[in-house]
C-alpha cells in the first residue's frame, strides 16, 4: 500500500456523509450512531485520504448479517481483525478509501478512544500541526512501506491518545 499523506480536504466531510448514509440505509436500527473519526475528520490536518469512521451498534454479532450488503457497495469485512469487540471493514482495497472500526454501544473504552483523539486535535492545534508534520516526514521515508509509517507514529500517537482520553474525562 502506497502511504500518501495529503493537506486536509473539505470535501472528507462529505464523502463521510455520503458514506454514512448509505451505511445507516443497510445497518437501519441496528445503528445507534456513526461518528467521522480518524484525521480526515481534523480540519487542517494533514492525513492519508481514507476516511474514517465509527458506527456504533446494538450488538456486534448481529453485523455479520450485513456482510453482504455491505460488501455490494464495497465494503470487504474483515472481522474483529486483531481487536476483540471490533468489526473492522475496509473498501478500495490497495487504493483504500474508507475504513470502519465497528462497536458495540457498550464497548465504551474503545469507542471514547476512537472519540478523544480527534476531538483533542480539534482543541490543541500545536500537537496537530506536529502530528500532520510527523506523518508528512514518515510518508516521505516510507512511500511504499505502511508498517514503516505506521511504526514511525506509534509513540506519538499513543502519547496524545492517553493526554487525550485525560482531557474528555476532565471536560465532560
Amino acid at each position: 500500500m502506497n502511504v500518501i499523506v495529503k493537506n486536509h480536504d473539505e470535501s472528507w466531510k462529505d464523502l463521510f456523509q455520503a458514506e454514512a448514509k448509505q451505511i445507516r440505509e443497510i445497518l437501519k436500527d441496528e445503528l445507534i450512531e456513526i461518528h467521522h473519526i480518524g484525521s480526515t475528520s481534523v480540519p487542517n490536518l494533514k492525513a492519508k485520504p481514507i476516511i474514517d469512521m465509527l458506527p456504533i451498534v446494538k450488538n456486534i454479532e448481529s453485523v455479520d448479517k450485513y456482510n453482504d450488503k455491505l460488501a455490494e457497495i464495497g465494503y470487504e469485512g474483515l472481522g474483529e481483525f486483531g481487536l476483540p469487540g471490533r468489526r473492522y471493514f475496509r473498501k478500495g482495497g490497495e487504493n483504500r478509501t474508507h475504513q470502519m472500526h465497528m462497536y458495540q454501544i457498550d464497548n465504551e473504552k474503545e469507542i471514547e478512544r476512537h472519540l478523544a483523539v480527534p476531538a483533542y486535535l480539534r482543541e490543541h492545534e500545536d500537537e496537530m500541526k506536529a502530528y500532520g508534520e510527523l506523518k508528512a516526514q514518515l510518508a516521505e521515508k516510507f512511500p511504499t512501506d505502511i508498517n514503516g509509517y505506521m511504526d514511525g507514529k506509534d509513540a506519538f500517537v499513543k502519547e496524545v491518545e492517553r493526554k487525550a482520553i485525560e482531557w474528555r474525562k476532565a471536560n465532560k
